[in-house]
């Protein structure tokens, strides 16, 4: 396995930060309007649950960096090294993984709210969304 230098993995932190920050608000924006609608069913359900679980995934991803932003940043008290970061990094990457995975199924679903053929669309969507953000980060 190729070792990362710390100041290349600190960049790459900064950028799952905001990318988590925007993707967990967006989850959780989505859980607020099913706490508040009158609207009941399996399906709702089950839409309130991936975007639950996204939003969490995403925080746990956000916290995860930010213990790698504060140990890679110039005037950390301890000498790091890239095993020190080792437990972060892996707690991150896959819960940035199913945070994705959470959140493309929330989106897949949401059309089958609406019809049949909505939903057949939003899956598609989702499903090819999902391959190549996958082939992307792995």
């Amino acid at each position: 396995m190729i070792e990362i230098s710390l100041e290349y993995l600190h960049k790459i932190a900064e950028q799952i930060i905001v990318m988590c920050s925007l993707l967990a608000g967006f989850s959780i924006a989505v859980v607020a309007n099913f706490l508040i609608s009158d609207r009941k069913g399996r399906l709702l359900n089950s839409i309130m649950a991936f975007a639950t679980t996204a939003a969490c995934f995403f925080l746990i991803t956000l916290f995860s960096m930010t213990d790698i932003i504060m140990r890679t940043t110039e005037g950390f008290p301890s000498n790091v090294s890239a095993n020190d970061l080792l437990f972060s990094k892996i707690v991150g990457f896959i819960s940035f993984i199913l945070g994705m995975i959470s959140l493309i199924t929330m989106i897949s679903l949401s059309g089958w709210t609406k019809s049949k053929k909505m939903g057949m669309f939003t899956t598609v969507l989702g499903a090819l969304s999902l391959i190549l953000i996958l082939t992307t980060i792995i």
